[in-house]
């Protein structure tokens, strides 16, 4: 069976390995990734316990915390999110109160489906698992077809994916989103053009971007806070409020860990 993209693997092996190799205070807490990873853990988490302070890897451990960090707690008082491109997302475990739909390709899905009947670990009951591409379906119309309801707000998550889209793609989505109930908040990370990252963006950039094309992933997707503003608003959205890394209440830290200026968060409201 064909396994999930490598950066969704590595999404999880990041958040478990924060576990293993940062100090405290945790920045993110997901005591579901390393099970989930199954025969895979071991090899995707060594990297991280014999070389925890690469700023490689302790970029992208800071990137996927403050994004999950940040988004779930978003939540507020609605009660049904839509997690796009879920990859390994392990919020349906954590938050078995809401209602959640992780929309996804059909491939990736299976092969979770499969690492979670391997695993020990209860699965929600909470949870619907939604088949798409988002290049090419219709998401509302899936949504529907799974339980969604409309008329209810929603959480939105949209972490780990615009990078790898054409403008066309995201747009499409962002139409979607904006046509949910009013309420809706939309929290979605994007890449820095070269000419805004700062010393650390442009040295992971220049280490992962390369090693991210030849796996079949390439970074196609860059804005400015201004350009990605512009089109939230030209899509329906009202309200957008971008959060850098380093607006994150978790610095200073005694670990690896370090803000860069390379992935920002885009937080917007229908």
């Amino acid at each position: 069976m064909t396994e999930p993209s490598f950066t969704a693997l590595t999404a999880a092996a990041a958040r478990a390995a924060h576990l293993i190799v940062d100090a405290g205070p945790k920045i993110f807490v997901d005591e579901f990734a390393a099970p989930l990873l199954g025969d895979r853990a071991d090899e995707l988490l060594a990297y991280h316990r014999h070389r925890g302070d690469h700023p490689v890897l302790a970029g992208a451990r800071t990137q996927v915390l403050c994004r999950s960090r940040y988004a779930e707690a978003r939540l507020g008082e609605l009660t049904q999110c839509v997690v796009l491109g879920a990859g390994l997302d392990t919020f349906a475990h954590r938050a078995p109160a809401i209602r959640v739909f992780e929309v996804d390709l059909p491939h990736t899905q299976e092969w979770k489906r499969r690492q979670l009947a391997g695993s020990g670990l209860t699965e929600p009951a909470s949870r619907t698992f939604v088949p798409l591409d988002l290049a090419t379906g219709d998401l509302v119309e899936a949504l529907v077809n799974h339980g969604f309801d409309l008329a209810r707000p929603t959480l939105v998550t949209w972490l780990g994916v615009t990078m790898y889209l054409g403008e066309a793609a995201i747009t499409r989505t962002l139409r979607a989103v904006a046509g949910l109930a009013p309420g809706t908040r939309l929290v979605a990370d994007y890449f820095l053009p070269a000419r805004l990252r700062d010393d650390a963006g442009a040295q992971y950039a220049d280490a992962v971007s390369a090693v991210a094309a030849q796996g079949g992933e390439p970074w196609r997707s860059c804005f400015s806070p201004d350009e990605l503003t512009e089109l939230l608003r030209a899509n329906g959205f009202t309200t957008v409020r971008h959060v850098h890394q380093r607006d994150h209440d978790v610095w200073p830290r005694p670990d690896a860990l370090r803000p860069a200026e390379l992935s920002v968060l885009a937080d917007a409201t229908v």
